[in-house]
């Protein structure tokens, strides 16, 4: 059994405008030891995705409306919230995007990756001193017991960083969730925040669901990815698959939209057209038709449904699996669809 299932979740956000369909009947599930990304670009839902599976959705405006979260048999949706906090920092946690604004500036950080410690396992105050200490140094910080009473601004970026991957991996959680957690980093700390992630995973046997819309993130990482435009996924797969044998033309549009240094000596880059649509007017039939070059009249008409096209690979796409409609072979549709 894996070790979360997601089903037809649903996250809506009710405004004055309308309702934000955000997540919008989204299903996965990630195994022990085993990574996936969910890719897409910035408003297709993947934090907010990442937030359910955290039960952080603010309410009011946020709304968990339908779907199950099956974390070891237990269904999150339904945990009260005294266990919900509980299983937070315990059996999940997460690493967020910006971590000076999730970081406190007023306790030093060996306190705030001890304060877990001491909630979810009962460690005394010097226990979880000396284990926020050994964290730093799983990480990669020196001189992690002078550093653990510095506070957060005394840290760079990329310490920062690592600070939130140990204060995020001192419960021994079975399932990290990193949302974008090297997109303010320079290349070079990103890749060692990678490498201390994939190194962590590798000896705690920890699950990682990876947010990001950097691909070459998730060619080195991901075992499984899910590809989201407009709140649904349109792709699902194992890494290879969606990377060698892509099915569906938005996951075409970002891939082609990478640097491609075979093509010439620039690195060309083929941006997908248009902009994503609001999620509170989302186009008819399938959503990313208005930008898609080979929808057709049906891709107005009918909203295609997530089917199976090779033992795991689903794609959401009328035409996907048909003979002929594979990226680079097939003929985009002339003048688009009326």
């Amino acid at each position: 059994m894996a070790l979360l299932e997601v089903t037809n979740l649903k996250t809506h956000f009710t405004t004055r405008d309308g309702v934000v369909r955000a997540v919008d009947g989204v299903s996965f599930s990630v195994e022990e030891g085993h990574t996936l990304a969910i890719v897409g670009e910035s408003g297709s839902g993947k934090s907010v995705t990442a937030l359910s599976l955290m039960r952080l959705i603010p309410d009011p405006p946020g709304k968990i409306i339908e779907g199950s979260i099956i974390l070891r048999g237990d269904d999150v949706l339904k945990m009260d919230d005294s266990t919900v906090r509980e299983m937070r920092g315990d059996r999940i946690a997460m690493i967020f995007q910006d971590p000076m604004t999730s970081l406190n500036p007023v306790f030093r950080v060996g306190f705030q990756i001890g304060e877990a410690l001491r909630i979810h396992k009962g460690m005394t105050r010097k226990e979880a001193a000396a284990r926020a200490v050994e964290m730093l140094e799983l990480v990669g910080i020196p001189n992690p017991a002078d550093r653990a009473r510095d506070y957060p601004h005394q840290f760079s970026g990329g310490m920062r960083q690592r600070a939130m991957i140990a204060m995020a991996l001192a419960c021994d959680p079975d399932i990290l969730i990193a949302d974008e957690p090297t997109t303010a980093l320079d290349v070079t700390i990103q890749a060692q925040i990678l490498e201390l992630m994939i190194e962590l995973q590798q000896r705690k046997g920890t699950a990682i669901i990876m947010i990001t819309h950097d691909l070459g993130v998730v060619a080195d990482m991901a075992d499984d990815v899910m590809v989201m435009y407009a709140g649904k996924q349109v792709e699902y797969g194992s890494a290879h698959d969606v990377f060698y044998q892509p099915r569906h033309p938005y996951t075409w549009g970002l891939l082609d939209s990478l640097p491609r240094h075979d093509i010439d000596e620039k690195g060309t880059l083929l941006p997908i057209e248009g902009q994503p649509p609001s999620l509170i007017d989302v186009p008819s039939g399938c959503a990313f038709h208005p930008r898609c070059p080979y929808a057709q009249d049906r891709c107005v008409k009918e909203s295609p449904e997530l089917r199976d096209i090779t033992s795991g690979h689903m794609a959401a796409c009328h035409f996907a699996g048909e003979d002929g409609f594979v990226r680079g072979e097939a003929v985009p549709v002339t003048g688009g669809v009326e």
